[in-house]
């Protein structure tokens, strides 16, 4: 009996241990083609909420007053959004400290974050101010009811539906529905009226500079479509919505280069609809746009009351897309800045920002003080979009720089840092973004010293 206890005692225990199980960080990895195609979303929201006013309108202008002149403009913008978004796609998911894009700026100076953060604000406040206008003016017109300040409320209203909650589905899901109404309106409307691909690939190719035609000089137009499409903080946009799909590890690069891809193309599609409206209906005709009414009145002689209607339409989802696109993304965009310049405020919160009483100030400004604009006398729709993205051009340097100094930090990208082809592409846009900025400085300096 004292034997087998003392055997007993001596085996060995065999402990039966549950087999860990690695659970899969963020998003799922697609395995198939329609894995791929549900994995989309950042790339909707954000060509959404780039693809506003000042695409809708800007390549309409240059389409009317250029022809397809100018196209070559569109292409540069568009390789410049691409590459730019892209690097910083690649830094959000391959840096070895995990760091935002926001918060790898703050390494360079703590305060660079803070810089970013308000001009979020600011950037946010008029991209608003413009499409909220837009918006409503193009549902006054689509239904002929009210005035375009009843819309304005009704906007403000229904995007805060949408963005009341910080719920990124629920927003995604709206953009794609805007999405696929856009598409259908505009490339309807491009079908119906023409499109001529020998004239497009001479304006893509010769890389002319005509003379002044219409309200806007041709360099004024090219810097503003550049704004508009290529640069500004705009394209922050997306790493921060990257987070909220949960592409954050190197294995979702695959998924989220395909979701930029087809944003890209979604980008080339629409704009270069609107693009074939202003120089197939527009140029041939001596017309101009100075205001939407232009756009909608124009389209209906041409091609009725359908037209008119698919065009506002289309104008509707542009602009009311970018709104709350827009009202989600920098609110988010601001406070990633914040808490990076201001650690303790963040942790004051719990890293809430909707717990931060900034955040109801903040959010006030960006939903429901744009309506201002929509109140007789304020600048046009038009104006108030070409001129603004002109002005926005000049945070593409500050973007810029600062990335290229961030992609060749060892202490903040690791060993990817000092990358030969991301260093050029990002040095010839940083090189692009101050040329821009010269462009514009210096007519508003010489204007200042003639007066």
């Amino acid at each position: 009996m004292k034997e087998s206890q003392v055997l007993k005692q001596d085996e060995p225990v065999v402990k039966q241990e549950t087999p860990s199980v690695t659970k899969q960080e963020g998003a799922p990895i697609p395995t198939n083609f329609w894995g791929y195609v549900k994995g989309f979303g950042p790339g909707v929201v954000v060509v959404l909420t780039w693809l506003g006013a000042g695409d809708l309108v800007d390549a309409s202008v240059a389409g009317a007053n250029y022809g397809y002149t100018l196209m070559w403009a569109l292409a540069a913008a568009l390789l410049v959004r691409f590459a730019l978004v892209n690097t910083l796609a690649k830094f959000q998911l391959f840096n070895p400290n995990r760091y935002s894009i926001i918060q790898a700026y703050g390494k360079l100076h703590p305060m660079y974050p803070g810089v970013l953060g308000s001009g979020s604000i600011l950037y946010g406040y008029v991209s608003a101010a413009y499409c909220l206008s837009g918006a409503s003016y193009a549902l006054y017109h689509l239904t002929g009811i009210g005035n375009p300040i009843i819309w304005a409320v009704l906007n403000i209203l229904l995007a805060l539906l949408i963005t009341g909650r910080s719920i990124y589905k629920q927003v995604e899901l709206v953009q794609k529905v805007i999405l696929a109404i856009m598409t259908v309106c505009l490339v309807g409307i491009a079908i119906v009226t023409g499109f001529q691909p020998a004239e497009a690939l001479k304006g893509v190719f010769l890389f002319q500079i005509p003379e002044k035609q219409g309200a806007f000089d041709s360099m004024i137009v090219v810097i503003s479509l550049i704004g508009a499409v290529g640069g500004s903080i705009a394209n922050l946009l997306y790493p921060e919505w990257m987070k909220q799909k949960g592409y954050i590890n190197p294995e979702h690069r695959k998924v989220q280069k395909y979701d930029l891809l087809f944003a890209t193309i979604m980008m080339i599609i629409l704009n270069l609809a609107v693009w074939v409206i202003g120089a197939e209906i527009l140029n041939p005709r001596g017309l101009t746009v100075s205001s939407v009414d232009d756009l909608g009145n124009i389209l209906g002689q041409v091609l009725g009351r359908p037209g008119e209607i698919v065009l506002y339409l289309a104008i509707w989802a542009a602009t009311f897309s970018t709104f709350i696109g827009g009202t989600d993304g920098y609110i988010r965009l601001a406070f990633d800045g914040f808490y990076s310049s201001s650690p303790k405020r963040k942790e004051k919160y719990d890293g809430s920002y909707r717990k931060d009483p900034a955040f109801k100030v903040i959010y006030f400004i960006m939903l429901i003080m744009p309506i201002i604009w929509v109140f007789p006398g304020m600048p046009g729709f038009v104006e108030l979009t070409v001129v603004a993205n002109a002005g926005l051009i000049f945070f593409l340097p500050v973007i810029s720089i600062g990335l290229l100094l961030i992609i060749n930090k060892k202490s903040i990208y690791g060993d990817r840092a000092h990358n030969l082809f991301d260093t050029v592409v990002v040095g010839i846009l940083s090189i692009f973004a101050l040329w821009s900025v010269y462009n514009i400085a210096k007519p508003l300096v010489q204007s200042l010293i003639g007066g």
